[in-house]
């Protein structure tokens, strides 16, 4: 028998202590895999008794690629952009990516676009950073401070913003210095 803990590290430590003895004196026909993105937050204890195989994540291209190869299958419609920015918004899950395009695609009755991922989402139009990083660039305090304000007021989360901010100028960057990266 082949059991599998996904999100081990969500396990009390009462759960954790019973799996211990388990993992101490496993029965011979008994195999466990355990899954977490989060190994930190596994004990020593349990580290310990496990080979360890770590998983890299799945690349932009990769994710983009294979949601496209889903939709075609499933015949869902959706937009390179929207796919891209669902890639981007998983951070390498799959499965997450994966959830994404099933939650949003099951709303918009298989036409799935790129403003519909950011209205679902919560996300923010690139054309908001272009504003944003406009009003750095030129010094425009007021009216940085006035985006800024805009944007938590609809509710968006302050860490999401500077991470897609980042996200923005690493595009500008590679759209700069490196040819046909556009």
């Amino acid at each position: 028998k082949v059991y599998i803990i996904d999100e081990v590290h969500m396990l009390t430590t009462e759960a954790f202590n019973a799996l211990l003895k388990t993992l101490e004196e496993p029965p011979p026909h008994v195999m466990f895999i355990l899954a977490t993105t989060e190994p930190h937050k596994l004990p020593a204890t349990i580290i310990s008794r496990c080979q360890r195989f770590d998983f890299r994540r799945v690349s932009l291209e990769e994710q983009s690629g294979r949601l496209t190869e889903i939709c075609q299958k499933e015949g869902i419609t959706a937009d390179a952009d929207a796919l891209q920015y669902i890639a981007r918004l998983s951070d390498g899950g799959m499965r997450d990516a994966l959830s994404i395009l099933d939650q949003i695609s099951s709303f918009t009755d298989g036409n799935v676009t790129y403003q519909q991922v950011l209205g679902m989402t919560g996300g923010i139009p690139s054309e908001q950073f272009a504003c944003l990083a406009t009003a750095i660039l030129e010094g425009d305090m007021g009216l940085l401070l006035e985006l800024v304000e805009q944007l938590m007021h609809e509710g968006k989360s302050a860490d999401k913003c500077l991470e897609n901010l980042l996200y923005y100028f690493r595009d500008l960057l590679m759209i700069k210095m490196v040819p046909g990266a556009d």
